[in-house]
């Protein structure tokens, strides 16, 4: 699907993320409660429940914080799938991003993001809640 949306581009690693964030219980398959909760959150899900499974698909390696590494990975697997030419592609590098999301949302600076700071940092700006739970 991602791939319909995005010919240009690569989706491949980010459909990964959101696999495994959709893989609740980590068999390697989506069953059909786990796929009718993906469609009830992406589609009318409310911001802070989108927001919470954004944060499932950064934390990549489930320890309930994102570090600088998990968010720069999936910044690179979004522009990767957004595609080189794509006008939607931000200028920037998705470490050069990362680093500016961690410096807007790191609020003790400890170089980890709590899901607290998470939510947080995007419910007071739009733009990023956008860019990171779409």
């Amino acid at each position: 699907m991602y791939k319909m949306f995005f010919p240009s581009g690569n989706a491949e690693e980010f459909c990964d993320h959101v696999f495994r964030t959709f893989d609740m219980d980590k068999n390697g398959y989506i069953d059909f409660k786990e796929f009718l909760l993906a469609i009830d959150v992406t589609s009318s899900g409310t911001p802070e429940e989108k927001l919470k499974w954004a944060f499932r698909m950064y934390d990549v390696d489930g320890n309930g914080v994102i570090d600088i590494q998990e968010m720069t990975k999936i910044v690179q697997a979004i522009y990767d799938m957004l595609g080189a030419c794509s006008s939607n592609r931000p200028a920037d590098s998705a470490e050069d991003r990362a680093k500016n999301i961690f410096a807007k949302m790191d609020e003790n600076n400890d170089g980890q993001l709590t899901q607290d700071e998470f939510l947080k940092g995007c419910l007071q700006d739009e733009e990023l809640s956008k860019m990171l739970a779409p």
